[in-house]
C-alpha cells in the first residue's frame, strides 16, 4: 500500500499553487509543510498523500522516465474534470481521457497529464461492465 509519492520540483511556490488547486478539487489540503523544502497534501491525516519538494541534495529536481503518480477517483466525469482542471492550471496532455484499451466501454479509464515540472501524473477509475 502506498504510503506517500514525492515529486521533485524546481520552484516549490509556483507547484504548491498548482496542485493547491488541483488537488482542492477532490476535497485534498496540505497536512503537512516544511518551509522552503516540500509540501503535502491529503484528503485526511493517516491517507495515502502527494507531496512536492525541493531535492534534498540540492541538485535540479528531474522527472523520473517511466515514473507515474496515479489519483484514484470515483467516476468518469471526476477524471475528466481532474483531467481538464490540470490543463487550465498549465499542465500539458499525455492521454486525453478515455477508456484503455481504445474502444473499451468498460474497465480502465484514465487521462494521463504533466504538471508544470514536467512529472506525469494520471487520473482514473475502474468502470464495471453494467452488462455483466
Amino acid at each position: 500500500m502506498i504510503g506517500y509519492v514525492t515529486l521533485g520540483t524546481a520552484d516549490l511556490a509556483t507547484s504548491a499553487a498548482f496542485y493547491d488547486v488541483l488537488l482542492g478539487t477532490i476535497g485534498a489540503g496540505r497536512f503537512m509543510e516544511e518551509p522552503n523544502y516540500f509540501i503535502a497534501w491529503a484528503k485526511a491525516a493517516g491517507e495515502p498523500s502527494i507531496a512536492v519538494a525541493i531535492p534534498f541534495n540540492k541538485e535540479p529536481a528531474s522527472v523520473g522516465n517511466g515514473t507515474m503518480v496515479a489519483v484514484a477517483l470515483d467516476s468518469p466525469e471526476q477524471v475528466d474534470a481532474f483531467y481538464a482542471k490540470a490543463l487550465e492550471l498549465g499542465g500539458s496532455c499525455e492521454g486525453k481521457p478515455g477508456f484503455r484499451p481504445e474502444g473499451a466501454s468498460s474497465g480502465f479509464y484514465a487521462g494521463y497529464f504533466r504538471d508544470l515540472d514536467g512529472n506525469k501524473l494520471n487520473a482514473f477509475c475502474i468502470v464495471q461492465d453494467v452488462n455483466q
